[in-house]
């Protein structure tokens, strides 16, 4: 979501493997052959591949008032780092998948149509800074950028089933279907059947947050092969959160109960069959919040109503922003670490944010 400004000042702190993914250097080449783009329709577009500059400050103490503190509710603090670039399409930063098992190659998406690859790189457990970053128009299935489109540009949401991504528009609620084998982030955009109650979720306040649940190997996994769509406060007639079921054995709608006032802002789904929901609010008292609630994949059916125990609450006092973005991974260690990254609306009261914790058996 693109907060508005009075809420920013409270930010002040406030392939066939995937390595098709990586920017193919020909890919420059062909995308200077083609036609002069159309304007692009918002400031921070990316309008052709590049190459990134970022630069990492560590983050040593996730509460300051507290540096001996490592524990958060069912959180072990890891690391964290304050991500700057001069590259101007860097940022907004709302969606994020590995891309392999170590929890190193991503795969990114900022929400002005822009995708964004590349490699965290670690000193033992702590992050130390992004590598071999690389950015490119999401384009559409006429393989132009989607941002020469009016109001298809706030790309809020992203999904991967293996070599398949899947990147949820919020303004206009559609979904975008890419095989990343063809071309890897210079793939065109299909966009798939959604359900009609999903089309018609509030401007601005819809698609927001889309998990794939694997085929696989796991038989055993509930709504295996279905996608999880949430909406960021599309509210059902009992005032929770409007979420569906789109393929798989058992499409249909759902709801995630709201509780605190809080919205849904990502999602990711453990290889337990635990999905974690990660939620924010804002108020003028409190400023913002977030939070990280965990609701059983076995839970989830057309029809019903959703709730589960928070794991992780935290606000203001902590080193956060305006967190858009979780994914998982296990170490070799068997430890299951939970990434988040903030979404800074291109605001200089903002920052980007990258925060690992482990999850506390």
């Amino acid at each position: 979501m693109s907060t508005h400004s009075s809420r920013r000042s409270f930010l002040r702190h406030a392939a066939a493997g995937f390595s098709t993914l990586a920017v193919p250097r020909f890919a420059q080449a062909q995308a200077a052959a083609e036609p002069p783009p159309r304007r692009l329709q918002v400031e921070h577009a990316v309008a052709e591949p590049a190459s990134v500059e970022v630069n990492a400050r560590p983050i040593p103490h996730f509460e300051p008032r507290d540096r001996s503190r490592t524990r958060f509710g069912s959180l072990d603090y890891r690391s964290g780092l304050v991500l700057t670039s001069p590259f101007r399409g860097f940022g907004g930063l709302s969606g994020l998948r590995f891309l392999d098992g170590k929890g190193e190659r991503f795969l990114a998406i900022s929400d002005q149509g822009g995708w964004f690859t590349g490699a965290i790189r670690y000193s033992g457990r702590e992050m130390t800074g992004l590598a071999d970053v690389e950015a490119a128009p999401v384009l559409g299935a006429d393989g132009r950028p989607i941002t020469e489109k009016k109001l298809w540009y706030d790309t809020e949401s992203l999904a991967r089933d293996g070599n398949l991504g899947y990147v949820g528009l919020e303004r206009v609620n559609q979904i975008l279907r890419y095989d990343f084998a063809k071309g890897g982030t210079r793939a065109r955009g299909e966009p798939i059947v959604v359900p009609p109650g999903l089309r018609k979720l509030p401007y601005n306040k819809g698609l927001e947050a889309m998990v794939a649940v694997p085929k696989g190997k796991d038989q055993n996994m509930p709504l295996a092969g279905a996608l999880i769509a949430f909406s960021e406060r599309g509210l059902d007639a009992d005032g929770n959160l409007l979420a569906f079921l789109i393929g798989g054995p058992a499409p249909g709608q759902f709801s995630v109960r709201r509780t605190e006032n809080y919205d849904v802002s990502d999602a990711v789904l453990l290889p337990s069959g635990e999905l974690l929901i990660l939620e924010r609010k804002f108020s003028w008292f409190t400023g913002v919040n977030i939070r990280i609630r965990s609701i059983p994949l076995k839970l989830i059916a057309p029809g019903a109503v959703v709730d589960g125990p928070a794991l992780f609450v935290a606000d203001l006092g902590h080193e956060i922003d305006n967190m858009e973005a979780i994914d998982a991974h296990v170490t070799s260690e068997g430890e299951t670490v939970l990434t988040l990254i903030s979404d800074d609306n291109f605001s200089m009261l903002q920052r980007t944010l990258l925060l690992q914790f482990t999850l506390a058996e």
